[in-house]
């Protein structure tokens, strides 16, 4: 008796899913490392809405018979000395204002170092500055400084540890040379040594870790390029005709990237880590930009009364940090084939 038609049916073959999209599957068995990214997202929100959350100049306002939209991005002459921290709308007016309605520099001396309330619900620092309001701006601060100077740096290591690996030789020996000088330094002492003597700005802090950073990027790209340039694909693309650089830039670094996204993800962590130990030593952003080391600077002078200004600027500098490692860690385990479940 033969068997049913149906049994003999081939079974449908399984749709062949794209390197990203396993990394992605393996990367959400990872609960820590989905907590750290959520945790990022939060983080890149409070930074980009900033002036939505914290500020005294408010989302909406309408007054005299005429209304204002977004007074706090955009400048209206009739309103830039206007102050609506003491205004209260009549009837037919009407205010919008930010969850923090406190601006990141207002000082106010009356409520120096007041504790945590319903006013200042994380407190004020030595001059009467609400600190909610100058951690969310600080948050700005210290995702521009970790993304930039990330950027900076794996800029400077693709391009040099492209070449390194690619050509090998002479280029590869002076390029290490170069690597091995710049790793002899601390990295904190070279940093504090180049912005001796550059005037206080946050884009020269950028520049600067940017230009100490690239080293670990370098010898990533440059190891995975001597893997990949005797490989079958990228010696068809040399007897094809192509240039170097469309073999480099085109064929070689987007199988040779993964290392490098892994190590961007940790160094963006140090990033925001270096800035606060400038900015709590004073080297960091000049005052009175918020930032996260320049409250914990603060407190050094009240850590005994004022509890508020070590506990909050310190622990959002440690969730940061953590949170960009889990994501690393999980980046790194997600694109491990040996890992891969």
């Amino acid at each position: 008796m033969t068997e049913p038609a149906a049994n003999n049916v081939a079974p449908a073959p399984r749709r062949r899913q794209s390197w990203w999209a396993l990394v992605w599957r393996q990367f959400r068995r990872n609960r820590l490392a989905v907590a750290g990214l959520c945790l990022m997202l939060v983080l890149f929100f409070v930074a980009i809405a900033a002036p939505f959350l914290a500020g005294e100049r408010p989302i909406y306002v309408r007054m005299e018979g005429r209304a204002y939209w977004f007074p706090n991005l955009k400048i209206y002459p009739e309103l830039r000395y206007f102050d609506f921290t003491n205004w209260h709308p009549a009837e037919g007016e009407y205010i919008l204002r930010t969850p923090v309605p406190h601006a990141p520099e207002r000082s106010n001396l009356r409520d120096r170092l007041a504790p945590p309330s319903r006013t200042h619900i994380l407190g004020t620092d030595d001059r009467g500055r609400d600190v909610l309001s100058r951690m969310i701006w600080g948050t700005r601060i210290s995702m521009s400084v970790g993304f930039v100077a990330v950027g900076i740096a794996v800029a400077i290591g693709i391009v040099l540890g492209a070449i390194a690996g690619f050509y090998g030789g002479l280029p590869d020996l002076l390029i290490q040379r170069v690597i091995e000088v710049v790793m002899c330094f601390p990295m904190l002492v070279l940093i504090l040594s180049l912005i001796a003597f550059l005037p206080p700005s946050i884009y020269n802090i950028m520049v600067v870790i940017g230009l100490v950073t690239w080293t670990d990027s370098a010898r990533l790209l440059r190891g995975e390029f001597m893997r990949l340039r005797e490989s079958d694909f990228a010696i068809a693309a040399r007897a094809s005709g192509l240039s170097d650089r469309r073999i480099m830039f085109r064929h070689l670094l987007p199988n040779g990237v993964s290392p490098v996204l892994v190590s961007a993800t940790f160094g963006v962590a140090s990033a925001i880590l270096t800035e606060s130990a400038l900015s709590f030593l004073g080297f960091g952003v000049p005052p009175p930009t918020p930032s996260w080391g320049e409250l914990l600077s603060q407190s050094q002078r009240y850590v005994d009364s004022a509890w508020w200004l070590v506990m909050f600027p310190g622990l959002a500098i440690f969730l940061t940090v953590t949170a960009f490692n889990l994501v690393g860690e999980g980046l790194r385990d997600a694109m491990d084939p040996r890992l891969r479940q």
